[in-house]
């Protein structure tokens, strides 16, 4: 044997010894010869890594899958289901031969749906409701239906209408008897109502709108408790809190234990932090109105702002002219509003001037008497207002323009007393005249009536009010006011709803 043969002898037999060495160490054979010629026998770290991530995936899967059988099984247990046949309850007798009023059915009238629409419903033909509807006075009842209206149908079990009703008014109801389609009888039926005078109490509590709409107040009741009534002495975005109380006084019509309408406030307190405010609804002229217990009138004679949440850009004095460039006097205050905005009387008034007026451009100017007079300049366009004509305070008077000297749309607006210009900001508003005379004896005589309701429904807020016997009215409201005693406390700030 030559050398290199004993040499690849001796390696040979190396490799054997290194091979039974490694086997023994594994106790496995050596998988080297079948995988790539890298893999030395043993796993690297990410090999692990990956065979530790496949095994635990296997136990969660184990682990989930006999839980969904054993829920499919309970499922599965519990489909077996068994129908029963229910009879219905049997028709009356009165009902099987077909007796007159056994078989009514009333129908409301939905918001945009029509008479023919109804009778299609019920599968009246348009013969039937042809005659109905030449019947006096049905026509101009059934054509104006409002939304709510209450419709009867008396259909016995053969299918034609025997007989069909509706209310003429809120007093009266109206049957016909039709026989095929023909009217053979009509009865107009009495509905008397009933008047009730109520009052209405509750504390604000998270929302002043909900709590009033909870004891039975309308929307327009609300409105005007704080947008006519109080709304110059509370600030009911700011100033109410859950404590504050509130009692109104109204009048209910009543019709067969059905509330059927909801009259205009009659009278109002609200205790806002401890201070009552109180309101009553008196006729003067024709209109009503509201007076303090004294009977000053409620509402302000002038408004601030003509506008609702305008801006203002100018103020009163002297000031450097947009247009013209030259230091002039500013007789009057800037509000910046959009071009259409409406334009409000700050009082009642007489229409002095409409029309062009100079740098003014379109204006309107009022007489409030007394020698109070304002003006509105700039406008885009004038309402349906002529001189001479008398306008209450609020009414729409002509829109936000930028007519006459402007740079753009805003209302120029003026306050004159004797023809002396005022700052209207800052002006102290002459006060509304009070009731006097005879006026001021009967709100006198209606005002201790509706106190006397309210007091008998809070007796325990005006425990201790009660005035002398004979006291005037408004001495027993002023009573009240002073008396009220409510514990003070921080309160959460409260809107209306």
């Amino acid at each position: 044997m030559t050398v290199p043969e004993q040499a690849s002898s001796v390696g040979a037999e190396r490799r054997e010894r290194l091979k039974a060495l490694r086997e023994k160490a594994l106790k496995r054979k050596v998988l080297a010869r079948h995988l790539s010629d890298g893999f030395n026998g043993r796993w690297s770290g990410r090999q692990w890594v990956q065979a530790g991530l496949f095994a635990t995936l296997g136990m969660m899967v184990a682990a989930v899958i006999p839980g969904f059988s054993q829920s499919t099984a309970s499922v599965r247990a519990h489909e077996p289901r068994q129908s029963l046949a229910l009879a219905l309850p049997p028709l009356t007798l009165a009902r099987l031969k077909g007796e007159t009023g056994d078989s009514w059915q009333l129908v409301r009238v939905n918001r945009g749906q029509t008479l023919g629409s109804v009778f299609k419903d019920m599968d009246i033909p348009k013969s039937t409701m042809s005659q109905i509807l030449e019947q006096p006075g049905a026509r101009e009842a059934l054509m104006r239906m409002k939304p709510g209206a209450e419709l009867g149908f008396d259909i016995p079990v053969n299918g034609s209408l025997r007989t069909f009703r509706y209310d003429q008014d809120e007093s009266h109801r109206v049957e016909l008897s039709i026989a095929g389609d023909k009217v053979t009888d009509k009865k107009v039926i009495a509905r008397p109502s009933q008047v009730r005078t109520v009052v209405l109490s509750g504390k604000v509590g998270k929302s002043l709108f909900r709590s009033a709409r909870k004891v039975g107040l309308t929307p327009a009741n609300i409105n005007t408790l704080t947008d006519e009534i109080f709304k110059y002495d509370i600030d009911f975005n700011e100033d109410v809190g859950g404590d504050d109380r509130f009692s109104v006084v109204v009048e209910q019509t009543w019709r067969e234990g059905e509330l059927i309408s909801t009259g205009p406030i009659l009278a109002a307190t609200f205790t806002s932090d401890g201070k009552l405010h109180t309101g009553f609804r008196f006729d003067r002229g024709g209109k009503p109105e509201y007076f303090t217990g004294d009977g000053r009138p409620l509402k302000k004679s002038f408004i601030r702002m003509p506008i609702p949440y305008a801006r203002l850009t100018s103020g009163f004095g002297s000031r450097r002219h947009p247009v013209l460039g030259s230091i002039r006097m500013h007789a009057g205050v800037d509000y910046a509003a959009g071009t259409g905005t409406p334009i409000m009387a700050a009082g009642d008034a007489r229409v002095q001037f409409v029309g062009w007026k100079g740098g003014y451009g379109r204006a309107v100017i009022l007489d409030h008497g007394r020698g109070y007079t304002t003006l509105y300049g700039h406008m885009s366009n004038f309402s349906k207002i002529k001189p001479g004509q008398r306008i209450p305070q609020g009414t729409v008077i002509g829109y936000v323009g930028a007519s006459g000297l402007a740079t753009g749309p805003h209302l120029h607006y003026e306050f004159r007393v004797n023809g002396v210009h005022r700052n209207p900001l800052s002006i102290t508003m002459p006060p509304p005249e009070p009731l006097s005379g005879v006026a001021l004896a009967q709100f006198r005589q209606q005002t201790a009536v509706a106190l006397g309701r309210i007091r008998q429904v809070e007796n325990i807020i005006y425990a201790d009010a009660g005035p002398a016997p004979g006291a005037a009215p408004a001495v027993a409201a002023a009573a009240t006011a002073k008396t009220v005693a409510v514990a003070k406390s921080k309160k959460k700030k409260t809107s209306r709803g």
